[in-house]
């Protein structure tokens, strides 16, 4: 069976920055429909494992922007797994735009989640049993990023009920866009974000009352948290880069 899936996709007005170029969460969407249409394919879908009481949680990912893609862009994003361990399983993303460039990447970490407990558990045997294509891996997303020092920014939040995603917690987009969101207004206006990288902790449910913080390392570096106030946790953290 063909683990490589392509998608194309066009960059509408409702995926562009006001710099028209196509801002990295709705990159990250998708990238992960077609995440989503490939273990479709793969009968590895959040339904296709129901009955196994176990669902796709992203962990880690790690993306770069290699140039700005704008409004009208034809682009073809091409995903497929990339490794597995007990507890972990890799996914790699690549995005070309319709003159065959490489204009973006990502790499991405993933475990299974027990339904019923709310807890990780091993990748069975079925899913382990398929073989990885034979291409060229991206690095794998970093296990480790820097902590915040000092809080130079921040916002709370609530979660809202249209900001879950079928596993009714957080959608992993809002912890981008809600980490983002905190910095300074001449960052987001006239930056370009060239690097990304996350790590997710815990999930984030209905009406759970969340805070965003940054810390800025230099003129255009950010380190990124989350911190869920409701459970006391920590959600996520992250690192910004700027040009």
């Amino acid at each position: 069976m063909n683990l490589i899936y392509e998608g194309e996709y066009s960059v509408g007005t409702y995926d562009i920055d006001s710099q028209k170029h196509l801002t990295l969460a709705a990159l990250t969407k998708m990238m992960h429909e077609a995440a989503m249409q490939n273990v479709l394919h793969l009968k590895l879908s959040y339904w296709d494992l129901i009955e196994h009481q176990i669902t796709w949680v992203l962990m880690r990912k790690k993306m770069e922007l290699l140039e700005p893609i704008p409004l009208g862009e034809k682009i073809k994003i091409v995903t497929h797994p990339s490794g597995f361990e007990k507890l972990f399983t890799y996914r790699d993303f690549k995005v070309y735009n319709a003159k065959g460039n490489l204009v973006a990447s990502a790499s991405s970490t993933w475990l299974l989640m027990d339904t019923v407990k709310r807890k990780m558990t091993v990748i069975p045997q079925f899913i382990r049993d398929y073989k990885m294509p034979d291409v060229e891996l991206l690095p794998r997303p970093d296990k480790k990023i820097a902590t915040i020092q000092q809080i130079d920014f921040e916002k709370k939040y609530q979660i809202g009920w249209f900001e879950l995603d079928w596993n009714e917690h957080l959608n992993n987009i809002h912890y981008l866009t809600k980490m983002l969101d905190v910095l300074p207004l001449d960052i987001l206006r006239n930056a370009i974000l060239k690097k990304m990288n996350i790590i997710y902790k815990n999930e984030c449910q209905f009406n759970d009352e969340i805070v965003s913080q940054a810390q800025q390392i230099d003129e255009k570096t950010f380190l990124h948290k989350i911190i869920n106030k409701t459970t006391g946790k920590e959600a996520a953290i992250g690192q910004s880069f700027f040009v």
